[in-house]
């Protein structure tokens, strides 16, 4: 438990409101209520004071039920690590929550797009095609700019995603407190997400199956990018979030050997999808069946899974 939460404890157990111990403190009711929150915390001499009304040790208040995070790093250099306090704690979660819709919003405009080119092209009409071939720019444009915009938010704190760093205390308690409180909420999102993935060819096998027409099977593939583009939405709200809690605490992906890795292969990264861009744009112009060379996206995604697996391999930094 961290200091937010025996404070609370303590309070409680003495039977007082935030504005009883307010007053017995000398604050203002609003200073309590930060340090509930985890918010703010009080200075050493308030700290004192609260081990005197509660009858307990000042140690008891400002250590951690958590084991000390090992700090050696896998990056050799003698240079300071960032330390990250409570307030830019809570302002990198806050910054990710609020950027979560947006990138699942725009990812989800990404998938959509071709919509209105698949609709159109079974009648051969050019202006129609001219249209829709506009919408879909249209609509890549839109996500393009979301991407930047909230890009350009989160960069003051993307050095948290990059970099090895130290965090002060009461940060980490923090953290996996909200994290174990979000896992509940993340499971369910993530089940659905997922599933909403894989249902989405059944109305295309569907179509196969009964030799359908060319409309019938293009209306199936519309259906089929409204659920992919459900299920990514649901799956990008609920990553980002837990993401947040994750740079913090340094797991999962931001462990500091995973940070170590990503730096040594973003370059192939960079590379990778640009050749893809390349190709999709080069074979979509050259044969001008936009709505069969999308399956480049979904194919490149999976054989980037499995050549970043190598290259990580190739550099040794697994």
């Amino acid at each position: 438990m961290i200091l937010a939460g025996k404070i609370i404890e303590e309070r409680k157990k003495n039977g007082w409101t935030q504005e009883d111990l307010a007053q017995k403190l000398g604050v203002s009711r609003q200073s309590v209520s930060k340090w509930e929150s985890a918010g703010a915390i009080p200075d050493l001499k308030k700290i004192i004071q609260l081990a005197d009304l509660f009858g307990v040790s000042t140690d008891y208040l400002l250590k951690d039920e958590i084991e000390k995070e090992n700090t050696e790093t896998t990056c050799d250099t003698d240079s300071e690590l960032h330390r990250v306090s409570m307030e830019k704690a809570n302002t990198y979660m806050d910054e990710k929550k609020k950027a979560a819709p947006k990138l699942a919003n725009a990812t989800t405009l990404c998938i959509l797009s071709p919509i209105p080119l698949f609709l159109v092209s079974t009648f051969n009409d050019g202006l129609a095609i001219g249209i829709a071939c506009a919408t879909l720019l249209g609509m890549v444009a839109l996500a393009v700019f979301i991407f930047i915009k909230t890009g350009i938010k989160l960069s003051p704190l993307q050095y948290l995603e990059q970099e090895p760093f130290e965090t002060e205390y009461g940060v980490t308690g923090l953290v996996k407190e909200k994290n174990q409180s979000y896992q509940d909420h993340y499971s369910f999102s993530l089940a659905c997400g997922v599933v909403l993935c894989i249902l989405s060819v059944v109305p295309l096998i569907i179509a196969g199956c009964m030799e359908a027409s060319d409309y019938v099977c293009t209306l199936c593939l519309v259906a089929l990018l409204i659920l992919v583009s459900v299920g990514v939405n649901i799956l990008i709200r609920v990553c980002t979030i837990k993401n947040s809690y994750d740079t913090l605490l340094q797991e999962g992906d931001f462990t500091k050997k995973e940070k170590l890795a990503k730096k040594k292969t973003e370059t192939f990264t960079g590379a990778y999808w640009c050749l893809v861009t390349a190709i999709y744009l080069g074979w979509s112009l050259w044969t001008k069946q936009w709505n069969i060379t999308y399956i480049v996206w979904p194919v490149a995604a999976v054989l980037y899974a499995a050549m970043y697996g190598i290259v990580k391999v190739v550099m040794k930094v697994e």
